[in-house]
Formats: structure tokens, C-alpha cells, sequence
């Protein structure tokens, strides 16, 4: 059998492969992303057709590109338009992509551009052309764009207008995702470090930078004439979502996708790897004062954007559990139920529910009902919070972590800014130190302080406010959460003794 597009161990590299599981793939298929659509569209019926075509714009990129009124009817057509919006992310969406204009804001909100030519950019210099011209009348054509994280950026910075429920614009506009400025307001750029570079890394799964020819011929064998190349990217395309290929996978006969069980698995494998890379915990020396031990804990972000990033959607936050030596708990911030909302003492918090109060930024912890999470809540015109992305005009709360590098005064300064943890001194660019009180009696230690870090792709409260609408997609949804709940996965974790 052919030996191109085989990392050093003989694993395959080749691209169709490792996309088919990944959510750039599913991202028509997503059945969170179609409840929160649908949500949008019940709340400003009268916008359908905009909301529509600007959400399928990037979810089901090939499929608007093809159809003259692109809406969600798409995913489940049959004609050619129907079949491209559901394999989400194409691959010649983004290698057909014209350079021009990329990192503006006129490309943001999936304002991508492909030509007329029939043309698929790759990185590499005079790729052999015939084959993919014969076989799919598309000529392969270097492009160094294709490594640009502007690239990226096309549809991984949404700007949304904020609506009424009749649909006319109030006046303010939402950067509602993003990933590409928080990224070029980093450290990463200077250091050549690409969205491309962790999303789509040109080192095997060991390690080891890759090289292999890039094309095999159609009938499994080897070109003779190709010569092995690299860089070479793994599209492997994970950031930390484990729960809607984990969704996909076990509801495959109402959701179809194409993806094996395997992708998948590979998928999500991939993607808590790339949320162990995420981020570290720095336990620092406990402090005692009295019978009360003061445990400051420093978040380190070690992503090129924000920690979480994307869609409001998502929460990380920190759980701390203190035990005695007899092994029991002292103390729990941060403790979960079997569907992911966040409790203390075993009840649900106020917090988790759609109208209850928004968790403040924590600088010191105390109780455990106090928690810190690091995220991202709407507000409306109002200052009222809301889960409705065509209703937030502002953020009431963005305690995400900054990545490293991160300045006020850069340019993208005010649309990556921080909100509501102006108090916090230690909240800073790539990290934040929360410290924990906790009651501990002196001759009841040694205390063992287990704190992680944990991610949450649906946050109880966001799911919340959209469990409020009533929709097809919406029960759906709920329906498969019975069976896969939102539960967390770990980011980092780390251990200390303390007498």
C-alpha cells in the first residue's frame, strides 16, 4: 500500500481522515450549535433569513457558498447545496479562500472570499498538478496564506448586531467571538505561534516533525513521481469540545454522521490532549493564620487566546477540595452533579439558573458557594444578562484568562478588554491567582489541597437560559443530554500538603 500521508511510525496522516471526526466537519451536523440557532430564530422570527444565512455562512460554509438563499433548510436538503452543508468545513472552503483582505474587519463574520478559478492553496511550492486536475478539475497553487492565522480569523471572529424582539437593530454591536484578535493581541504572533501551529500541528501525535508525500493516487498506490514534503499538517482541528462528537457518535442514527466511532474516539482523545496543553496550576506555599490556612492558587493560560474562547457557551473553573488526615472534607468550591451544574453542599447555586446572579470575579474564596469561574456573560440594551446573541449588546462579565502578552493598549485592546475583574490586581495577561481561606484546625493535618481545573463546552447557566425556549432542535438536544450530559473535563490539576 501506498506510504504517503504516514507519519514516522506508519499511522496515517492523511487529511480526509483525521477532518472527518473533528467539528469543523460536524459543524452543520452540531446539535447545540442547531438548538441555539433555533433559539435565535424563535426569539426574532421576523430576522430568520438573516440569522440563517449568517450562522450557515460558517457552519455549513460550502453549502451557502452554493445556494442563492442560504438558510438551515439546507442541512437537510437533498439537492448538491444540501450535501456540501452538511459536511460543515470543507477542505475547499478553506484552501479555496482568496488571501486578499484577510485580518480585516471586512473578512470578519465569515466574509471569507473564493475566487472564480477552481484553485485549492496549500502551503508548498509547484505541488504536481495533473492529478487533482484530472480527477476533480481543481489546480493545487502554493499559498502562504493557508498558514495565516488571518485565515482563521475570517470566521473565527463574529461581530453580531444587537436586535429587538421585532427585529429592529438597537445600535450595538457584539464582538461575540474573539478568538483570532484575543490572539493577535498576544505574545504568540512575535513568536510565530499560529492558530495553524496547535490546531493543525506539523508534528506527529510522538512528537515528530512530519514528512511524507502529500497525495497518493487514486487507486491506493504510491505517486512515483511525488516526493515526500513538509511541512505537513495533521487536521486534526481540535480545540476542547468532547461533548458533541461524544453526542454525535452515540445519537449516529438520528444525527448521520460520517464519521467512524474511531474518528470520533480520535477526536475526542485529540481534544482533551489539547485541553491538557491548555493551561497549568501553581500551587504556592500555604499560609497559616491560626486554625485558617490561606491557599493561593495561580491559574497559568498557556492557549494563544483567551481561556475558554469562542462562544459564550463555555465556562472553565476552578475546583478545590481540602481533605484532613482522617480523609475528610473540609472544604468543596467548585463541586459539580451529575449533569454538570455547579453546587455547594450538595444544592444546585442560585448562579446556575438563567435569572439568578451572575457568580462574581473572585479575588479571595471563603465558602463554598463561592466559585471561580472564568467566563463570558451577555447583557441586553438593559444590562439585563441574556444567552440571546442577537439581544446582547455588552458583556456584564468577561473574567476569561488573557492569554500571555496581552495589553490594554494594543489595538484590539478594547475588543479583547476584560470586564468586571478591574478589582482583581493579580488578574493579568496569561494568568490569576485566586487564594482559598479554609478553616483547618490545627492537629486535625496533615491537609491534602487537590485543586483543577476544569471546561465545560455547555455551561449550566447558558443552558439554561436556552432550555427556556421551546423548539424542535431544543428538545432534541435535551433528550441527548440525558444520556450525554455536559459534564466537565479536566484541564490541569495539582496537589499540595499542608500541615
Amino acid at each position: 500500500g501506498a506510504q504517503a500521508m504516514r507519519d514516522e511510525v506508519g499511522a496515517g496522516v492523511a487529511p480526509f481522515d483525521l477532518w472527518m471526526g473533528s467539528m469543523m466537519a460536524n459543524s452543520a451536523r452540531d446539535p447545540l450549535w442547531r438548538a441555539v440557532v433555533s433559539a435565535e430564530v424563535a426569539a426574532t422570527p421576523a430576522a430568520r433569513e438573516a440569522i440563517e444565512a449568517k450562522c450557515t455562512r460558517c457552519h455549513a460554509a460550502a453549502g451557502n457558498y452554493e445556494s442563492e438563499a442560504p438558510s438551515m433548510a439546507l442541512i437537510d436538503a437533498t439537492d448538491t447545496a444540501g450535501h456540501l452543508a452538511r459536511d460543515g468545513v470543507t477542505c475547499t472552503v478553506c484552501h479555496g479562500i482568496e488571501p486578499d483582505g484577510l485580518g480585516t474587519d471586512d473578512s470578519f463574520t465569515g466574509h471569507w472570499v473564493i475566487g472564480d478559478e477552481r484553485v485549492a492553496y496549500g502551503p508548498h511550492a509547484q505541488p504536481q498538478a495533473r492529478p487533482m486536475e484530472m480527477h476533480t478539475g481543481i489546480t493545487p497553487r502554493q499559498g502562504d496564506h493557508i498558514t495565516d492565522a488571518a485565515l482563521c480569523g475570517s470566521c473565527h471572529t463574529l461581530l453580531t448586531d444587537a436586535l429587538t424582539a421585532d427585529g429592529e437593530a438597537t445600535g450595538h454591536q457584539l464582538v461575540e467571538q474573539a478568538t483570532y484578535l484575543e490572539w493577535r493581541n498576544s505574545r504568540y504572533p512575535q513568536a510565530n505561534l499560529t492558530c495553524q501551529a496547535c490546531h493543525l500541528p506539523t508534528m506527529s501525535a510522538q512528537g515528530v516533525p512530519l514528512q511524507t508525500a502529500i497525495a497518493r493516487n487514486p487507486g491506493g498506490q504510491d505517486f512515483p513521481f511525488v516526493q515526500p514534503r513538509a511541512p505537513y499538517g495533521r487536521h486534526v482541528l481540535v480545540g476542547g469540545n468532547t461533548l458533541v462528537p461524544r453526542v454525535l457518535d452515540t445519537f449516529r442514527a438520528v444525527l448521520n454522521p460520517q464519521a467512524t466511532p474511531a474518528a470520533f474516539a480520535t477526536t475526542v482523545a485529540a481534544a482533551r490532549a489539547q485541553l491538557a496543553r491548555a493551561a497549568r496550576l501553581e500551587l504556592m506555599a500555604a499560609r497559616r493564620d491560626g486554625d485558617v490556612i490561606e491557599l493561593p492558587i495561580t491559574v497559568h493560560n498557556q492557549a494563544g487566546h483567551k481561556l475558554p474562547s469562542g462562544i459564550p457557551t463555555r465556562r472553565a473553573w476552578l475546583r478545590v477540595t481540602v481533605r484532613d488526615a482522617a480523609d475528610a472534607v473540609v472544604f468543596d468550591s467548585g463541586a459539580h452533579d451529575a449533569e454538570g451544574r455547579l453546587v455547594a453542599d450538595g444544592a444546585v447555586l442560585p448562579s446556575e439558573r438563567a435569572d439568578g446572579p451572575i457568580q462574581p470575579h473572585h479575588q479571595v474564596i471563603e465558602r463554598a458557594d463561592q466559585v471561580q469561574i472564568y467566563a463570558s456573560v451577555m447583557c441586553d440594551p438593559d444590562g439585563v444578562p441574556t444567552g440571546r446573541l442577537l439581544r446582547a449588546a455588552t458583556y456584564c462579565q468577561d473574567d476569561r484568562l488573557l492569554p500571555a502578552g496581552w495589553r490594554a493598549d494594543h489595538a484590539d485592546g478594547p475588543r479583547t478588554a476584560p470586564v468586571g475583574a478591574d478589582d482583581d490586581p493579580d488578574f493579568v495577561a496569561g494568568q490569576d491567582t485566586v487564594t482559598y481561606r479554609v478553616a483547618a484546625p490545627v492537629g486535625a493535618g496533615p491537609y491534602t489541597v487537590r485543586a483543577r481545573l476544569l471546561y465545560q463546552t455547555l455551561g449550566a447557566r447558558f443552558a439554561a437560559d436556552l432550555f427556556a425556549v421551546d423548539t424542535p432542535e431544543i428538545r432534541q438536544l435535551r433528550f441527548f443530554l440525558q444520556t450525554v450530559p455536559a459534564l466537565p473535563e479536566i484541564i490541569a490539576e495539582a496537589e499540595l500538603s499542608v500541615e
